[in-house]
């Protein structure tokens, strides 16, 4: 039986300047307000001793962390690694709290995410076999509208926080439409998300219920009247996915595409307003939205740290400088997906110079259990930024330093406080908000985006537009070109 901690588990040096303070058990400490603002130090750090390292995720849970890129990939991509947190030897040992906040993203589920093999497959070709029915132009336009219709919210205050107001709401009003939940359910799935992710333990499994219970409703009502949705196509695959195992599914689709989703959009957002790289060089359009999106996913990774795999015997992962480091089985390896991004790129092809145009990040993982929906993200996430910057051209970050949540998964902004010239329209109430719905059409016919009674487009008052040259709008031209 593996002793946990192993007797062998690398412990920083005493001092060491990217571990102040370290975990109570000397490890590297992948939480706590240090590393929440200086990741990048923590990363170095481990890259420096080997292709993995023993950390701490969170207080009396210990894992293996793999950074270096190459050993990333062979870990995601190699059968000798299972996805079944059953396998966890120190959580059935009863050696990890069970109020623990990291165990609502680790403990096992009836979910793809920790299926493997034949499992695994069936449940994946059902989503992804759904995921394909979404037409990527008709979600362009229902992400633009739904953007303006949180823009309009803020519009006349001339400040706004680009998470809690905007980034944090867009996708959670997206994936229910793409469910096809009624209107009226929004707020309450929005919350229940919210909640579910919470670093408090039970709030989250508070959260985890009260969604939980939200989709069985749905569930139940697709199967009676199906429609032109997600949750209806999954219901009528041909593998036949139970109740149970819908609900799971649909939890990580709704878990996957929010908070990652927040992270990317308010990381770009932040990154165009305050690097020079793209905010400088806008007007003349070298640098894009989409150079901007993948410059995150290199350097700012929304889902810095997860993909936990479990050696089904023991297994030596070498590096290319001949480094190596024995992973016994029954331990959670972590990928940290930012970590090996990094490593990338200060060997080679993942240079800073060469991001705009190089997709070779982790951010989506890899393997069998790369992100399904990475191109859908992709439309949410370039229209977000797109609509966002369009609509209000002048924005201005109102803040000297940022914070980060901590946490040792998400990359993620706590508030982007920014203002802007105040659009003197009035809030809309909800009927004129100009938000669409998802229009639900008889099962196998093409889905259609049906907008609300929406008003004209809100625009900045002519003098704030002669005042300064909007410095996106070259670039949002271009990209209606596309």
């Amino acid at each position: 039986m593996t002793s946990y901690p192993p007797a062998h588990a690398a412990v920083p040096p005493p001092g060491c300047p990217a571990h102040q303070p370290s975990a109570p058990t000397g490890l590297p400490a992948l939480y706590g307000p240090y590393f929440a603002a200086e990741p990048e130090a923590t990363y170095q750090f481990l890259n420096q001793q080997g292709p993995a390292s023993w950390v701490e995720l969170a207080p009396g849970v210990q894992s293996i962390v793999v950074t270096d890129y190459s050993c990333a990939l062979e870990v995601l991509r190699s059968p000798y690694f299972s996805k079944d947190a059953r396998r966890w030897e120190a959580l059935r040992q009863g050696l990890v709290p069970s109020d623990n906040e990291v165990l609502p993203m680790m403990a096992w589920r009836p979910s793809l995410l920790f299926a493997d093999a034949d499992r695994h497959l069936r449940l994946r070709q059902a989503v992804d076999d759904s995921l394909a029915r979404v037409d990527a132009h008709r979600l362009r336009g229902f992400v633009q509208r739904s953007a303006i219709g949180l823009i309009r919210r803020v519009a006349a205050a001339g400040r706004a926080d680009l998470v809690a107001e905007y980034a944090d709401r867009l996708p959670v009003l997206v994936f229910t439409q793409l469910f096809g939940c009624p209107d009226e359910w929004v707020e309450d799935m929005a919350a229940a998300c919210a909640q579910m992710i919470d670093a408090e333990p039970a709030a989250a499994q508070a959260g985890g219920a009260r969604l939980a219970g939200l989709l069985g409703q749905l569930i139940a009502a697709k199967r009676e009247r199906p429609g032109a949705d997600l949750t209806s196509w999954m219901l009528e695959h041909p593998f036949g996915l139970s109740d149970e195992e819908m609900v799971h599914q649909l939890v990580v689709l709704i878990g996957a595409g929010t908070v990652p989703m927040t992270a990317w959009i308010s990381s770009t957002l932040m990154v165009m307003l305050t690097d020079d790289r793209f905010a400088g060089d806008l007007s003349g359009g070298s640098l894009t939205i989409g150079d901007a999106l993948n410059d995150v996913l290199w350097s700012k990774s929304p889902m810095s740290n997860f993909c936990f795999h479990y050696a089904t015997s023991s297994y030596r992962l070498r590096d290319r400088h001949g480094r190596e480091f024995d992973i016994p089985p029954g331990v959670p390896v972590l990928i940290s997906l930012a970590a090996a991004n990094a490593q990338l790129g200060a060997d080679g092809p993942g240079t800073t110079g060469r991001r705009a145009a190089n997709h070779a990040h982790l951010a989506f993982s890899a393997g069998p259990h790369v992100c399904p929906a990475q191109d859908l993200s992709g439309v949410i996430a370039d229209v977000a930024v797109e609509t966002l910057l369009d609509q209000l051209p002048d924005v201005q970050l109102d803040a000297a330093a940022l914070t980060w949540r901590p946490g040792p998964f998400h990359r993620t902004l706590t508030a982007l406080p920014v203002r802007f010239p105040a659009v003197p329209d009035p809030v809309p109430t909800p009927t004129t908000l100009g938000a669409p719905t998802w229009n639900p059409q008889p099962s196998g016919s093409a889905p259609s985006w049906t907008p609300l009674a929406a008003p004209s487009t809100p625009r900045l008052p002519a003098s704030a537009h002669r005042a300064r040259r909007p410095r996106w709008r070259s670039l949002v031209a271009s990209l209606r070109g596309r």
